[in-house]
């Protein structure tokens, strides 16, 4: 079984400059691939794929164009990747699961330099560093977090990424197959909603983290900051001195950097929330867990709900959870988004057709009453027809 696992990393300004620049050539291939792409489809000529591609560049593109030859000086496992991610983007888009790709924007897109083991002596994890080909030894924020070679755990690819400021390495390792827990002979229904983050059919309720102190305080401060962002900018316009523009201009790159740091940070809060959550739902090893196939995509249409629906990260949840399901022997079902749980009573079966999204209680005619959400991942619980995650 493989396992990946995710930490900060302490680079030295040598192994940065290493790093940005590998990321900004990948991101340029990227691009470029997709350029020449489109320009032969405008064409009506063949599409190109990854592989085909590599050879042009490298037989053809290069030799004829020497002022290119930049492309050479990173790792040539980074550039193939990002032009089989490229590849991928495009494959999506046929098959009509994605739109048109496009261009990553420097500083913007999430573009990550790639490696992977070649040899016995690449890869090599210490408690304290962790070897990467073509950057060397590089110090680990959060020691003992991966497993080290020396326990016989094999690293087999990874990626380096940038975000605000801080660099993560992402390790994919090759782990024993554990032996799966005894699960307990009950289910769990989860309802996922906007008021309550979660609502559990075993009675726990897990509450929205974006209506806490602790986030609102920093989208107070986060909206403080892109307030003083944006004056800058207005400022710069306003500037003809040159002298004067260009220390404007740097001020605009801390007031960003800045930015982005509250916009991680916040991030970093929510998904811990997320993690804790999955945990705790999972700590109970019940045998199958029953979510809804929601329509997150047809939620953000509506400009009242928008952004408190993204601040949820449903998606994120489902993926989580889906992984660890799948790690314990846990049976994941996913019932379709049409299936009226939230105005289906749990004790007779009635449908209450003309419930309202301010009802926050369902009161049935049989004489049931109980809280909107919790009969809901009762109902989910006691669903009939799903299909497995």
């Amino acid at each position: 079984m493989r396992k990946s696992y995710k930490t900060e990393i302490n680079p030295t300004q040598e192994q940065i400059r290493k790093i940005n620049k590998t990321i900004g050539t990948c991101r340029f291939i990227y691009n470029f691939y997709l350029a020449h792409n489109k320009e032969l489809l405008d064409k009506g000529e063949k599409f190109m794929t990854a592989k085909s591609f590599s050879v042009w560049l490298n037989n053809e593109f290069l030799p004829n164009h020497p002022e290119y030859l930049w492309i050479k000086d990173v790792s040539s496992k980074s550039v193939k990747k990002s032009m089989e991610n490229a590849y991928t983007a495009f494959s999506r888009f046929f098959k009509k699961q994605s739109r048109f790709p496009r261009f990553k924007k420097k500083n913007k897109s999430d573009v990550k330099m790639y490696f992977v083991k070649n040899n016995p002596k690449d890869c090599f994890c210490e408690r304290h560093r962790i070897n990467i080909p073509t950057l060397g030894c590089v110090k680990l924020k959060e020691k003992g977090y991966i497993p080290t070679t020396k326990q016989g755990y094999v690293i087999k690819s990874g990626t380096v990424s940038c975000k605000a400021g801080r660099y993560y390495v992402s390790v994919l390792i090759e782990i024993p197959d554990q032996n799966k827990p005894q699960l307990n002979d009950f289910g769990l229904g989860i309802d996922l909603g906007l008021k309550n983050f979660a609502v559990i059919s075993n009675g726990i309720t897990k509450k929205n983290i974006n209506k806490t102190e602790r986030i609102r305080k920093l989208e107070k401060q986060l909206k403080r900051e892109q307030r003083c962002l944006s004056r800058k900018y207005e400022d710069l316009k306003k500037r003809n001195n040159k002298m004067k523009g260009e220390a404007t201009r740097q001020n605009i790159q801390k007031q960003v950097l800045k930015v982005q740091k509250l916009h991680h940070r916040i991030e970093n809060v929510r998904a811990d929330y997320i993690n804790k959550c999955v945990n705790e739902i999972v700590k109970t090893k019940p045998s199958y867990i029953t979510i809804e196939d929601l329509n997150v995509k047809g939620m953000m249409k509506n400009k009242h709900l928008s952004k408190a629906v993204a601040s949820q990260k449903f998606y994120e949840f489902r993926t989580k959870l889906e992984a660890k399901c799948k790690e314990l022997g846990i049976e994941l079902r996913i019932v379709d988004r049409w299936y009226p749980s939230s105005k289906l009573c749990h004790e007779c079966g009635c449908v209450k057709r003309d419930l309202k999204l301010s009802d926050r209680e369902y009161i049935c005619e049989c004489g049931y009453h109980a809280d909107r959400d919790y009969n809901a991942s009762l109902n989910l619980r006691d669903a009939i027809s799903y299909k497995i995650a």
